[in-house]
């Protein structure tokens, strides 16, 4: 029963960054907290002979499902020039909104099944760059959700044989980000003076 991977574009959300400096001297640092509306879902694998799916879940052979996530990552950038880099790392909870189950292209329910997890939580990280332009800023970059609760209960199927799914989301994205407050000190050197000449 081998799943794949299935294409879901509808994913957007809004984030907030406070950049900081640890120890007050790497500039390098910053906390990041995001809302988000994504679209998941999972498809089984076909027979090669007679092109249908070995594996049925609930009569379908493949989902998609709507979820709202929160999550605050750990984020690290290197600005140079106009540009930046951009690593993000840390937790992410989720609830699983809809759900729309699929067999041979036709919808056969929206709704979940009483072993269905709703509920997710898990690992989140990513990274990009940035176009600078001050006070707007272009992001691409590319995220791994991993969650850590498996879609459905593991014992509904058998009490004695344990199944488990734990599903992980790639998104690829672009962002326009807003600089609230002016950006001061884009290198060490100018930290440091910045640093130096406070009171």
């Amino acid at each position: 029963r081998s799943m794949k991977m299935r294409f879901s574009p509808v994913n957007f959300g809004v984030v907030y960054t406070r950049y900081g400096k640890m120890f007050q001297y790497m500039p390098y640092f910053g906390l990041q907290c995001g809302a988000f509306y994504e679209t998941e879902g999972y498809a089984f694998k076909k027979d090669k002979e007679t092109g249908k799916s070995t594996y049925l879940e609930s009569g379908a052979d493949n989902a998609l499902i709507h979820v709202a996530d929160f999550s605050a990552l750990a984020h690290c950038h290197v600005d140079f020039w106009k540009m930046k880099l951009i690593v993000n790392l840390g937790y992410y909870v989720g609830y699983r909104l809809d759900i729309a189950r699929y067999n041979d292209g036709e919808i056969i329910s929206r709704e979940f099944e009483s072993y269905d997890k709703r509920f997710d939580y898990g690992l989140k990280g990513g990274a990009g760059f940035g176009f600078v332009f001050d006070p707007v800023e272009i992001h691409i970059e590319a995220t791994y959700k991993h969650s850590l609760n498996s879609l459905f209960a593991p014992d509904y199927a058998s009490p004695y044989y344990y199944r488990f799914a734990y599903p992980f989301n790639i998104v690829i994205s672009a962002g326009l980000h807003f600089q609230l407050t002016k950006r001061v000190g884009k290198t060490t050197r100018q930290i440091l003076k910045t640093v130096t000449k406070a009171p």
